[in-house]
């Protein structure tokens, strides 16, 4: 018997016994969106094989997300234990031990890309490691350690991820002045670190590397961090920031890194100077897409990027793109959907009841303290567009477990439709917001009214209690 999920997929393990056409797929990058699409297609009884040059896993995930994300929570941990004293504890002072967070970054990384390459081998997906590139409308090319191999392809899937960007007034070094990828961790902790960019990449390390004890200045090169979320949450980050000790210079883009000695000068275009020990820039990503040959079969990019329709097919239908090469959402929660549903296409289950990807109900989180999590309809967005709309907020400092958490910083905001009831999206700013956000997240895709949020029996005392009172 064939285990079942959704749609007849099966569950993680089982073999589907799918009445499709014998078909293989080529994907070229084993990051979320490769490893999703390798994974179903394979389930589907698709020949599959996937070329990766780096990690599997994906450089942008292993590399970025997870370390990041694993730094994050040691200095979540400095953060708490500092801040005991509230818990009733007498005072503890945590430092950081550089070579035990290496060990732990690496230990993590290693068993991710072995669960995942576990599972994708009991797939019986054929996996080279090498560099791939389109040779031929229907044939791809493994260049490896042993030499090139063509592999012939019904279709092709790209996911190649991106890398950070440098602009040519950067000159990093990755010992002084830095990109992301080399502050996991860096060599040295930093006295005084310069953040460059105050999107999603930029406060989390703000927020990392104050939690670590460093002294840090933000370069925000609009009136507010964040610039594309929430005034109220992006106020509400600043707020934390300043009361922190950090430093922010608002309206101010930086124009050029100068290295003297053990000191780094940010240069800024108001002609105000940032200077501290390190810079990090994070400013955002270019996709790697310069060796793939896409000009020998003439797919439509734009900047780099591959155009792709609801289905992730590129300019030529039977190649596909996911992931941050797409140039939609650079979530991995995305590239994973997405290489889902390019599975599901290529098998030609879109003849099913299928529902394309909507990128507007993808939920978003950011690491920070607090953290920062929101999905659907923005506030702002909703006035602009002159969309009537009906706004509750509830603070967390009404929550009795915010109140043992010695946390009650935050709040939830519900954005609803005030004829119908239905939640069009929400912002979770607070202790475990990228965890509370999935409740409105459901909401949203199912088009779930704030009735069947308020007739839900949550437990108590919890976080998510809040969620109940906002929708009240």
């Amino acid at each position: 018997m064939v285990a079942q999920g959704p749609h007849g997929l099966g569950i993680r393990g089982a073999t589907i016994d799918w009445p499709g056409m014998p078909t293989s797929l080529a994907i070229i990058g084993g990051g979320p969106a490769g490893n999703a699409a390798a994974t179903f297609a394979a389930r589907l009884g698709a020949e599959v094989t996937m070329i990766e040059r780096d990690v599997v896993g994906g450089a942008a995930h292993l590399w970025d997300c997870i370390p990041s994300k694993a730094m994050i929570a040691t200095g979540g941990a400095m953060s708490f234990l500092a801040r005991s004293a509230g818990m009733g504890l007498g005072e503890v002072k945590p430092l950081v031990d550089l070579d035990n967070l290496r060990h732990r970054l690496a230990t993590i990384e290693a068993r991710l890309q072995t669960n995942q390459t576990e599972l994708l081998e009991s797939q019986g997906v054929r996996m080279l490691e090498g560099t791939g590139r389109i040779a031929g409308l229907h044939q791809v090319i493994a260049d490896t350690a042993e030499g090139e191999i063509e592999i012939e392809a019904d279709y092709i899937m790209l996911s190649t991820g991106s890398r950070p960007r440098i602009p040519d007034w950067a000159a990093i070094d990755g010992d002084r002045i830095l990109t992301t990828r080399d502050a996991y961790p860096p060599n040295e902790m930093p006295e005084h670190l310069v953040v460059i960019g105050s999107g999603v990449t930029g406060v989390e390390f703000v927020h990392m590397f104050k939690s670590f004890g460093s002294e840090v200045t933000l370069i925000v090169s609009r009136q507010q961090v964040l610039p594309n979320k929430d005034p109220e949450v992006a106020a509400a980050l600043e707020e934390n920031f300043l009361a922190r000790g950090v430093h922010l210079y608002k309206g101010a883009r930086a124009t050029a890194i100068e290295r003297e000695g053990d000191l780094v000068h940010v240069r800024c275009t108001d002609g105000r100077i940032a200077t501290g020990s390190h810079a990090l820039l994070a400013i955002g990503s270019v996709p790697n897409s310069e060796s793939l040959g896409l000009d020998n079969i003439d797919i439509e990019t734009e900047h780099g990027y591959v155009n792709i329709d609801h289905h992730c097919r590129s300019s030529i239908p039977h190649i596909y793109a996911a992931g941050d090469l797409s140039g939609k959402l650079p979530l991995s929660s995305v590239a994973t959907m997405q290489g889902r549903k390019i599975a599901e296409h290529v098998m030609g289950m879109h003849d099913l009841p299928h529902r394309h990807l909507d990128y507007d109900k993808a939920a978003s989180a950011i690491f920070t303290e607090p953290e920062i999590a929101d999905v659907g309809l923005a506030e702002a967005d909703a006035f602009a567009e002159g969309r009537k709309i009906r706004v509750t907020k509830v603070p967390f400092s009404v929550s009795a477990k915010a109140l043992i958490n010695d946390d009650p910083r935050g709040f939830v905001k519900l954005i609803s439709d005030p004829a119908t009831g239905v939640i069009l999206g929400g912002s979770v700013v607070g202790r475990h917001a990228a965890e509370l956000i999935a409740v409105v997240a459901l909401a949203v895709t199912a088009r779930l009214t704030v009735g069947h949020i308020v007739d839900s029996l949550f437990i108590h005392p919890t976080l998510s209690e809040v969620i109940v009172e906002s929708a009240e």
